[in-house]
């Protein structure tokens, strides 16, 4: 039998009631005739909880306890998942990323999938099971659990959909597809019916959470079509993206936000400042989000919170004594398209930015975005001036994967 991979979100397993309406739709692949491999998220904010946990026993945990204490969350899940199916009748079983075979680097928080050895999900699945696979983790060549970052469920989805020959991937959550921005934000956002694998990293990579960066990218890689899906309402027609981008690429696929995000501020001359921080990025092997300097001299280096945990409080202690300073709490907006080819991109923005004031610490470009970084409590704000000013009444229609094309706010 053809496999399907479905990969479910943390709201769409976040409680009992919801894992049984989940159970039920894998029953039914089942009658369908396929062979299914359910890969899921923690429970809701369980990830978040651990995390609270942790920091209240140390404030800079290290990245090796993190993985083994954050990995049991999935682990959780896969546990009530399996028997929640084991209720309607259905043989299943519960894996770990170990028992999967999925082997990663040594870096902890933030691993990568090097290869993965699905003998036992073979054998499972001979056996007439469902295998409900625990995402975000995997085992490094030192026998050391790892995880794979914050949406790294999407990663194992993907990965475990290339190394079993799956027909289908899909991942569910509680929004069926991409917009151009969150719905729940900004509230006439347009759903992209389709898209390349392309425009969807560059909107993950700045913080649209449909879907994890790095899964993308082994999605192109591997040549897996990706289909979005919505455990609130399944007959919803999600997105699909895959490798044949529209025939013309888009001005603005869509505005993204990141936070929180920390950013180290520092005047022109602080050496020190700048030592100190270059030495945390060289003993952490971390990379910052955007780096930039001002016509007044002030220079900026921004860091998802998400993706480094523990280090507003490293930098906070490293830069004591300098005139650098640490504003944790921030957050980017994002305009991502193709900025390089559309000049007047850069000019429709400006009555934006005249609009939002001082609200605009910092601005970054580069040839696939316009970046905007802002206190996080106007965030939302600033996603819906941008999406309005730039996908809004009165500007060209955007193109969707359809071939037609779709204006932000007729759905």
């Amino acid at each position: 039998m053809a496999i399907q991979v479905l990969k479910f979100g943390g709201s769409s397993v976040a409680d009992p009631e919801r894992i049984g309406r989940v159970a039920e739709v894998v029953v039914q692949r089942r009658r369908e005739g396929h062979d299914v491999v359910v890969v899921v998220s923690a429970m809701g904010r369980t990830t978040d909880q651990l995390l609270d946990l942790a920091r209240q026993i140390n404030p800079n945990p290290s990245t090796r306890e993190l993985d083994m204490l954050l990995s049991v969350g999935e682990r959780t899940t896969t546990a009530l998942m399996a028997m929640a199916l084991q209720r309607l009748g259905q043989e299943a079983v519960s894996l770990t990323g170990s028992q999967c075979g999925i082997l990663t680097n040594a870096s902890h928080s933030h691993a990568r999938i090097i290869e993965i050895r699905p003998f036992r999900v073979w054998d499972e699945l001979e056996a007439g099971r469902v295998v409900v696979v625990a995402g975000y983790q995997g085992t490094s060549y030192k026998r050391e659990i790892t995880t794979l970052g914050r949406g790294g469920s999407d990663t194992t989805a993907v990965a475990l959909a290339a190394a079993l020959g799956a027909e289908r991937c899909e991942i569910w959550s509680d929004i069926e597809g991409v917009y151009t921005a969150d719905p729940r934000v900004v509230l006439d956002a347009g759903r992209l019916q389709e898209l390349s694998y392309e425009e969807m990293l560059d909107l993950s990579r700045f913080g649209a959470k449909v879907l994890n960066a790095e899964a993308v990218e082994f999605a192109r890689r591997a040549g897996i079509v990706i289909y979005t899906r919505s455990s609130v309402d399944p007959s919803l027609p999600g997105s699909v993206i895959r490798a044949n981008p529209p025939a013309e690429p888009r001005a603005v696929t869509g505005v993204a936000c990141r936070r929180p995000v920390t950013a180290v501020e520092w005047p022109p001359g602080d050496g020190a400042g700048l030592e100190a921080v270059q030495e945390v990025l060289r003993e952490r092997a971390l990379v910052p989000d955007f780096v930039t300097g001002t016509a007044t001299g002030i220079a900026w280096m921004v860091f998802s919170e998400s993706a480094n945990p523990g280090l507003g409080t490293v930098l906070g202690e490293v830069l004591a004594g300098t005139r650098a300073g640490v504003r944790p709490g921030l957050a980017t907006v994002t305009a991502v398209g193709d900025v390089a080819a559309h000049e007047d991109l850069r000019t429709r923005m400006l009555p934006c930015l005249e609009e939002l004031g001082g609200q605009v610490l910092a601005m970054f470009l580069s040839p696939v975005a316009i970046t905007l970084l802002v206190e996080g409590g106007v965030a939302d704000l600033v996603t819906r001036r941008v999406h309005r000013w730039l996908l809004g009444e009165g500007v060209p229609p955007v193109r969707d994967g359809s071939g037609g094309t779709n204006v932000p706010g007729m759905r």
